[in-house]
């Protein structure tokens, strides 16, 4: 009620015909249309503004207004909110007549100052909304300046100027730099015009495509006056037409063909609850992730980012996330690259490359360094070719063993080129690429997917981008994608995924309100489709980074800067995705026809299902069955059986090439184990029945892909960057089959076990001794959910099994416990001791001693745990303290405990 009620009074007092607070009275007329949008919107009014300005201003010399201790003041000897006039400001600057005399001078100072706005919102989402669209428009020193009992939001940008002409008594300059000043100041003034309008015109198409604004888009300019009892009116039509939108409306202002806009599924966002390590160490952007498989189960390798623990700041830590178990662990390395953001990571094999990206606002980076998943070592690579740039936001995308990168921003150039970087001889070329070549641009997005790598998105230094553009590798050109329905709004910042034979889009700026979810493009129809995300309004899915892991996608870090309120940043979670399979056999409506793809589906369903007693027609006649699905078709084969379980036999030589075609398209039964045959010359991998319906029936033609046929049966072992190059479920099928695949029974059926983190074993194992034991089972609420490895010790917090009672069982508990936590000791950490020593009180509860040998940054501490305190802490500032040249300098260091600092400081020296 307290933002109605200011709302109320502000509109009011626009609306009176009385002069305001400002030196001019009055609105800035270039901007009455702007802030009357604003003032519609039920969750913003403004309070100031200007619409910017070109002003010689007098004012008190700096030293005359320190002594007074007040604000200098002045008052304008010019002033024009359009562009200026030179003669005017000539005159204004040399009068005809010479002025009086004055006892004290003044400066004089040439302005120019953009756009300023300051916008009263209700809630802090709706001043994210605002910031988000205001920086996307150029309005980059946007940001909530005010957050406490009010949330304020300062729109404003840097494109002014501010050049001292002199003084009263003499005016250093000439005429014709006067006149260069003023030409100067128009330019940006011009600019300031166009950043406006854009700003403008983006909140009325964000606004009006979600029913926010009711009018506000006429030629005509409404009445800004309104009182309480309108506004609440007002307010409650908008949320009559919250999610509705027409079709075919986009952010760019872009006609896009296609049905409206629907929902065709919800999807729920589960939180992470981190185990190990502290789960802020993931509230990370500008961070990369990549999925890497350890200990026989898909993991997640997060590098660098900006935030983190404690004061946030740019990081080079490695963590590692197992989504399974939800435990996160730090990966102890040494010779890390230095702390970077906007970066990009790439797993070729068991290799994550490190490209580019920022140290420092000056500092872009083009090194290329590589992390060896295997050995945990980092290297810094001495590529040859052609010279890449440096840039950072930039994308890349896998294909093989080699990597795509294209786009990025150097300081004020924002890039174009597209880089390839050959990863087995570590080449760099720049590619003569043809074809429909997207703009220059940064922070978008790319993924691999068949033969072509996808980009959507991104910034051009001007606006929002949404585009969808696809680069072919074998005819290395570029290509517009064609698709149907209302495709995901114009956006930068956002993350790109591939699940199956979807490509997914998430999050990004502007940040959208009301209206959030997950565009999902499906390749085999070329086709969008829009999911709602449950929850979704808790988070910020801006610079976050998303991996699919089985059937989950990992959402990791994200979030928001702003001047005044600080950082915030969003939780680690996931979203189970399994219910796109179910939702992807809802049928087309007529609009979702396309032109290209009619003929040949209808191909691919009749060469599929030829003697089966279905019969379909082709293009000419698709008109009478056109809500006839490719999955529909599939389910339509010959007589139905019951269900069986079925696997995919193929060669070891080939086990790479299949797992790989049969994880892409979907056909890999993830509930179900791997095995070899006895004679280990061949690998079966559990696959669908609805991978058996096509791989039984596909009329697998030998003209299809004929070199890459005889690739597969030469039976010689083939490149992934090869294979994986056919995007179509029909060059898979062709290609396992060429390569001598066959389909079996499944006799075995062993079910891989569902993986349960360390946390719930540990529970179920001591409930079940604390019930024979006749305890209470409130004790089980005083078990771990994180611990640390000091080497081989795993060390308990100690606010853990404090109860006494523990005591009485330990001989039976502590072997259970180490059990679960895969270790030979265990101990309990205790309070440090407040001595100078700051002594230990660690206790070993299971194993001979406390002596260990703890490895950290590549030095092996050896020391007894329970008489000497070992910090974890601070391994960024352990690592960039070692890489100082402190040669012939006396270092004291003031925290020693047992060399943290010194070690390594003589460790870089040695």
């Amino acid at each position: 009620m307290e933002f109605e009620k200011r709302k109320a009074a502000a509109l009011a007092s626009l609306g009176c015909s009385e002069t305001d607070k400002s030196p001019k009275g009055s609105l800035d007329a270039p901007i009455v249309p702007l802030l009357t949008t604003i003032n519609h919107h039920p969750s913003y009014f403004t309070t100031s503004s200007c619409s910017g300005r070109i002003s010689i201003l007098s004012q008190p010399p700096a030293a005359a207004a320190a002594k007074n201790k007040k604000a200098r003041g002045g008052t304008w000897l010019y002033i024009s909110h359009d562009p200026a006039d030179p003669d005017s400001v000539l005159s204004s600057l040399f009068p005809a007549e010479p002025r009086p005399n004055q006892c004290d001078s003044s400066e004089l100072v040439f302005r120019f100052e953009p756009l300023i706005v300051a916008v009263d919102c209700r809630d802090l989402s709706a001043a994210q909304l605002l910031v988000s669209t205001a920086i996307a428009c150029g309005f980059r020193e946007s940001g909530i300046t005010s957050a406490s009992k009010r949330v304020i939001v300062a729109i404003r940008c840097s494109i002014r100027m501010e050049v001292p002409l002199g003084d009263t008594r003499e005016i250093v300059v000439s005429r014709e730099y006067v006149k260069f000043l003023v030409g100067v100041a128009n330019e940006k003034m011009e600019a300031n015009r166009r950043r406006t309008e854009k700003f403008h015109q983006t909140l009325r198409t964000i606004w009006s495509s979600e029913g926010e604004v009711n009018g506000a888009g006429d030629e005509k300019t409404e009445s800004v006056s309104r009182d309480a009892e309108s506004l609440k009116e007002c307010e409650c039509e908008t949320v009559t037409c919250v999610g509705s939108s027409e079709a075919g409306a986009s952010l760019d202002g872009n006609a896009r063909d296609g049905p409206a806009v629907h929902q065709d599924c919800s999807l729920s966002i589960t939180p992470l609850k981190i185990l190990g390590e502290p789960h802020e160490k993931l509230f990370l952007w500008g961070h990369s992730a990549c999925t890497v498989d350890r200990r026989n189960r898909e993991e997640l390798l997060v590098f660098g980012g900006f935030g983190g623990m404690g004061r946030h700041a740019r990081r080079n830590d490695c963590l590692l996330l197992d989504p399974s178990f939800c435990t996160l662990e730090t990966i102890a390395v040494r010779s890390a690259p230095s702390p970077r953001m906007g970066h990009t990571a790439s797993v070729v094999g068991d290799q994550m490359f490190v490209i580019g990206g920022r140290t420092d606002p000056l500092n872009i980076l083009s090194d290329v360094w590589v992390f060896n998943t295997a050995t945990n070592e980092w290297k810094l690579l001495n590529c040859n070719g052609h010279v890449f740039p440096p840039r950072h936001r930039h994308s890349a995308a896998v294909l093989g063993l080699k990597i795509f990168v294209y786009g990025g921003v150097n300081n004020e150039s924002i890039c174009s080129s597209c880089f390839i970087l050959d990863t087995s001889n570590l080449c760099w070329e720049e590619c003569a690429v043809g074809g429909d070549q997207p703009c220059a641009r940064h922070s978008h997005s790319m993924v691999a997917y068949g033969s072509k790598v996808f980009m959507f998105g991104g910034y051009d230094g001007e606006k929002a981008l949404g585009d969808l553009h696809s680069f072919d590798i074998q005819a290395c050109a570029w290509q517009r994608e064609k698709t149907l329905g209302k495709g995901p709004h114009a956006r930068f910042s956002h993350s790109m995924f591939v699940y199956k034979h979807y490509i997914g889009i998430i999050g990004g700026c502007p940040v959208k309100q009301h209206l959030q979810e997950l565009s999902l493009l499906d390749l085999q129809l070329q086709s969008w489709k829009l999911v709602t995300l449950n929850s979704v309004s808790r988070y910020l899915f801006v610079r976050t980074t998303v991996n699919i892991v089985g059937d989950d996608l990992v959402v990791i870090g994200g979030g928001a800067s702003c001047y005044a309120f600080g950082t915030n940043f969003s939780e680690p979670m996931k979203i189970n995705l399994i219910r796109l399979d179910s939702s992807s056999h809802s049928r087309l409506s007529d609009g979702d026809k396309h032109p290209c793809r009619q003929g040949e589906v209808t191909e691919e369903i009749h060469g599929l299902h030829q003697g089966q007693g279905l019969r379909l027609k082709h293009a000419q006649s698709l008109g009478e069955n056109s809500d006839l699905k490719f999955e529909e078709a599939i389910n339509m084969v010959g007589p139905q059986t019951n269900p069986m379980n079925w696997l995919l036999q193929v060669e070891r030589n080939l086990a790479k090439l299949a797992k790989d075609l049969l994880k892409k398209f979907g056909w890999l039964d993830m509930g179900r184990k791997v095995y070899a045959c006895e004679d280990g010359t061949h690998i079966c991998f559990p696959v669908t029945e609805k991978f058996y319906a096509l791989y039984e029936k596909q009329d697998h033609r030998a003209d299809v892909f004929e070199e890459l046929n005889v690739l597969c049966s030469s039976k010689q072992p083939l490149e992934s960057d090869v294979l994986l190059n056919q995007n179509r479920w029909s060059a898979a099928l062709n290609l396992l089959k060429q390569g001598g695949a066959s389909t079996l029974v499944d006799r075995i059926g062993e079910v891989r076990k569902v993986a349960r983190s360390p946390y719930v074993v540990m529970r179920e194992a001591v409930a079940v001794l604390v019930k024979q034991r006749g305890l209470s089972e409130e004790l089980l609420e005083q078990l771990p959910t994180r611990w640390e490895r000091l080497g081989d010790i795993v060390v308990l917090p100690e606010t853990s099994f404090k109860d006494p009672i523990w005591e009485t069982i330990g001989e039976e508990l502590w072997p259970i416990i180490a059990k679960v936590l895969n270790t030979r000791r265990l101990a309990r950490q205790g309070y440090v001791a407040r001595t100078s020593t700051r002594d230990s009180a660690l206790k070993i509860l299971f194993g001979d001693d406390g002596w260990v040998a703890h490895r950290e940054n590549g030095i092996l501490y050896s020391f007894d745990a329970t008489k000497c305190m070992f910090s974890w802490g601070n391994l960024s500032e352990k690592l960039r303290m070692a890489c100082l040249d402190c040669r012939g300098e006396v270092v004291v260091d003031l925290f020693a405990g047992i060399g943290y600092f010194v070690l390594p400081f003589l460790v870089s020296l040695a």
